[in-house]
């Protein structure tokens, strides 16, 4: 058969599908999965080699990883120190524990191999995890923000993790030679890129972007993005370090959020090829032959996983919190594929073992698909007691000519009070706790949540408004804001207060019609209360 006909034959099984289970709300990864095993059933593709299937496959994950670096921000990890760090920290290294101790005693496997697999458990799915939080409207919830701290934490940990692999595979070296030759090339590859992208990275960019043109912009992105992760592996690492560091570059150059825009796409279509791939190595004989054994097993990760998050989250917050949080990550990630792709081309898991980790993976990923829809059903079969900050939604009902503002530090909080003096009905958004907290204490109109969320705008009848005021001094998040706004409505008002020229050129494509220039209003004040002065 031509390769024409199999990508034909492909994307139209791939449409069907994905269409199909859009209707029952389940997520297109598991379409993709079973697009795969349909090829692979059907059409015999399972003669791919492995070898083929594993350079395919890798760059879906190497995009992913560098669409994680692109939005990977200092500042929000400080913001989840404690979400990331810690209860990030506590998950990868219990569930690994327990999950490697099973292994190794248990079920009679190597300490290496009870390792991998360990790791591997301890890892859940980023990309169905925030999909459906986003849909959910739940991703700014205490428990969302538990979720999205840990898959932080454990995108982070897969490149360890992978490194750990490649290791265990090296049997001519001692272990500490191989750690202190991996810490140095490690820090050959960081200070590398590191000055590539402070000092070069930039300029390069600059120059594609004055030639106004797109394809030679994207061209270029798909370069320093291949070129990162063949750099990385040149040294020893995967390539997926290699693109989460060239990611993590431009994020600070302020093309980010163009190439974000471009690459998202382009990065979906390599992910659906990712886990079809996926798909095409299930052998459908060893899954009908070892049918119970693959469903019991899911069934005792899924169960054993959520219950020792569970019993972690509780630890630091309420019950039902943590069994939303528990319910959320207890299935195994997508990066576990390629955990253990690599540990079976390393020879460090059997064949037989690969293929049964990845029916029991994708069982875990079809549940989650399913069940996180309706994590607030199932939390109150248990829970009665309401946990969650906006458990109801944000407005009763419909309320018209009102003004939202976004922000509620200093600016916003003066912003308010001025707006309860005109007697002006407002509704206020905040994603510092403190801020909310304050805004409650005194009695204000506060929501907690992230401004640029469409879903928690149309909450506040966000078109019924008079004007949306951003009271907000970080000129990224001005911006996702104002593109939140504009997408809902274009005729929306938007006012933002601005200190130079600078910030209304930078958001110029944005079409805002109402800036306030602080600096302008302060020396026009100076100079009449200057000119009321009068000699002694």
């Amino acid at each position: 058969m031509d390769i024409l006909s199999i990508i034909v034959i492909t994307l139209t099984i791939s449409l069907v599908l994905n269409l199909i289970l859009k209707k029952i709300h389940v997520s297109s990864i598991v379409g993709y999965i079973f697009t795969g095993i349909i090829l692979s059933f059907f059409m015999g593709f399972s003669a791919i080699t492995q070898e083929e299937l594993s350079h395919i496959a890798e760059f879906g994950i190497v995009f992913l990883m560098f669409t994680i670096g692109l939005e990977f921000s200092i500042h929000h990890l400080k913001q989840m120190k404690k979400e990331v760090f810690v209860f990030g920290t506590l998950q990868v290294f219990i569930v690994s524990l327990f999950f490697g101790f099973v292994s190794h005693h248990f079920f009679n496997l190597d300490v290496k191999t009870s390792i991998i697999i360990g790791a591997a458990l301890s890892l859940s799915s980023t990309a169905i995890v925030l999909k459906v939080l986003n849909e959910n409207g739940d991703i700014h919830r205490p428990y969302g923000r538990y979720s999205v701290g840990m898959l932080i934490f454990q995108d982070l940990a897969v490149i360890p993790i992978l490194i750990m692999i490649t290791i265990f595979t090296n049997h001519e070296a001692s272990i500490s030679s191989l750690i202190v030759d991996t810490f140095i090339s490690g820090a050959f590859v960081l200070i590398t890129l590191y000055l590539i992208g402070k000092y070069v990275l930039g300029r390069v960019l600059a120059f594609v972007v004055d030639s106004k043109s797109e394809e030679l912009f994207i061209g270029t992105i798909l370069l320093i993005v291949l070129s990162s992760a063949l750099f990385a592996h040149i040294f020893g690492f995967s390539y997926s370090l290699g693109a989460f560091i060239a990611g993590m570059l431009i994020a600070e150059t302020k093309y980010k959020y163009q190439v974000e825009a471009d690459l998202v796409p382009f990065r979906d279509i390599l992910l659906g090829l990712f886990f079809i791939t996926v798909g095409i190595q299930v052998n459908i004989d060893y899954v009908l032959s070892n049918f119970f054994l693959i469903i019991g097993l899911a069934i005792s990760i899924l169960t054993i996983k959520g219950l020792l998050i569970f019993g972690l989250i509780s630890l630091f917050s309420i019950p039902k919190r943590a069994f939303k949080t528990g319910l959320a990550l207890a299935q195994v990630g997508e990066f576990s594929f390629a955990v253990f792709a690599l540990a079976s081309s390393s020879a460090l898991i059997s064949s037989e073992l690969h293929q049964l980790m990845i029916s029991v993976v994708i069982l875990s990923l079809l549940f989650t698909s399913l069940s996180l829809k309706y994590v607030r059903v199932f939390s109150n079969l248990f829970f009665v007691k309401k946990s969650e900050v906006l458990e109801n939604p944000i407005v009763s009902a419909e309320i018209q000519n009102h003004i939202i503002v976004c922000g509620y530090s200093q600016l916003g909080q003066k912003v308010v009070k001025q707006l309860k003096k005109k007697d002006i009905p407002y509704l206020a958004i905040e994603h510092d706790r403190d801020h909310v907290k304050k805004g409650h204490d005194i009695g204000d109109t506060v929501f907690f949540g992230n401004a640029a969320s469409k879903m928690l705008l149309n909450s506040m009848y966000i078109k019924n408004s008079i004007a949306v005021i951003i009271a907000i001094d970080n000129d990224e998040k001005i911006r996702l804001i104002t593109e939140s706004i504009k997408s809902i409505d274009k005729n929306i008002q938007v006012i933002v207060k601005i200190s130079h020229q600078a910030q209304i050129d930078d958001l110029e494509d944005l079409e805002i019609k109402n800036f306030i220039n602080e600096n302008e209003i302060v020396a026009n004040k100076l100079i009449e209360k200057a000119t009321m002065c009068k000699i002694a």
